[in-house]
């Protein structure tokens, strides 16, 4: 059996992996836990749904801006016409154009987080769809990345606005924030994207609809939160 490491063991024995807790206990268990590693952990919330992915009409898919915003440096790629691209830019857009971005996606470069463009240029931008597809690029007008607002959208994306949209097993996965963050803005986030997601709740959803909510580091082991008081 692999002997735990001093910090492994320590984060195993500050909180019961048994017990369901309060959202705002569970955010303090694991701001501690995560905040052991030698980098800045983020934190990352699971919900899992009771609905069937398969049909239609229980898919849940959302966006929602956190609070105090993700912790994370978001790169963003604007693929826009050039009398779009200052605007882009001066919202904080880390690459701005069209055509010769393209080009480097079809070449294999993908090292970005967030795709915006305008409706103008999708016929363009829907060729890459095989390549950015599985990597969950695809600018959609439903999550906001398809506008003529290109500003606005790239200023709500740096900002911590987050689509998301639950997976094939059932479940939301989101990354909420980092260990750094208090406590407060923590629960803050992590409350705001539960309350997004009961608001989507599809009406052909049945039965239990918030199964179970975990909460965890980037090299720890999940916090399980109470779902009565969402239920």
């Amino acid at each position: 059996m692999a002997k735990l490491s001093k910090n492994r063991k320590a984060n195993l024995e500050a909180y019961d992996a048994d017990k369901d807790y309060s959202l705002k206990d569970a955010a303090g268990i694991i701001k501690k836990i995560a905040g052991t590693t030698k980098f800045d952990s983020s934190v990352d919330l699971a919900v899992r749904l009771g609905v069937d992915p398969r049909k239609a009409n229980e898919m849940v898919r959302g966006i929602v801006t956190l609070p105090h915003g993700t912790g994370k440096d978001v790169k963003v790629l604007v693929l826009c016409t050039p009398d779009k691209e200052a605007e882009a830019k001066e919202a904080g857009a880390d690459y701005a154009g069209l055509d010769e971005y393209i080009q480097k996606i079809k070449e294999g470069w993908t090292d970005i987080d967030v795709i915006i463009t305008m409706p103008s240029v999708m016929g363009k931008v829907g060729a890459l769809g095989r390549i950015l597809g599985p990597r969950g690029l695809m600018p959609n007008p439903k999550a906001g990345t398809v506008t003529m607002e290109i500003g606005k959208a790239v200023k709500d994306v740096k900002a911590g606005k987050i689509d998301f949209k639950v997976d094939k097993f059932g479940i939301i996965h989101a990354g909420v924030g980092k260990a750094s963050f208090e406590e407060d803005k923590l629960h803050d986030n992590i409350n705001e994207m539960i309350q997004t997601i009961i608001k989507l709740k599809p009406a052909a959803a049945k039965g239990t609809y918030i199964k179970s909510i975990s909460i965890s580091g980037t090299m720890s082991s999940g916090v399980n939160v109470d779902i009565k008081p969402y239920s």
